[in-house]
């Protein structure tokens, strides 16, 4: 991942070009400790969604609707992250379940089209199912 950001860095890509997405604030210090290592500026966003200027964005998937950077990480995309497992335990039927995966799916849906020329998606073993939907 650091690897990667240091990539675009070496293409010109300038920092506040760069966006590190995670699902949730408990994913942030994953999404931190990337930027750190590629020893890059960083801004993690709040509520405000407001980017700076040299530093590159990070932030949960919620806050990536209308923004765009030149190039995206979506990162932690593992097995019960996404489909965030908590969601899922507290589903009650089967149509509740299928809104929970769908609003699921469109928030990565969402982070990932941020990206205007570089996209980068990441994950551990196991991974999320959605990522199979990538391959298709």
């Amino acid at each position: 991942m650091s690897d990667w950001i240091k990539a675009r860095a070496q293409e010109g890509f300038q920092p506040h070009e760069i966006a590190i997405f995670v699902r949730s604030r408990s994913e942030l210090d994953r999404a931190r400790a990337a930027a750190e290592l590629a020893a890059i500026p960083f801004k993690i966003l709040d509520d405000r969604v407001e980017t700076v200027h040299g530093k590159a964005s990070i932030a949960t998937m919620h806050l990536a609707k209308g923004l765009e950077f030149r190039a995206v990480a979506v990162m932690a995309c593992d097995d019960e992250i996404i489909p965030l497992q908590q969601r899922i335990e507290t589903v009650a039927d089967d149509s509740d379940l299928e809104e929970v995966y769908n609003t699921e799916r469109q928030l990565l849906y969402v982070a990932c089209t941020r990206a205007r020329d570089h996209l980068l998606v990441t994950s551990v073993t196991p991974a999320s199912e959605f990522l199979d939907d990538f391959e298709k």
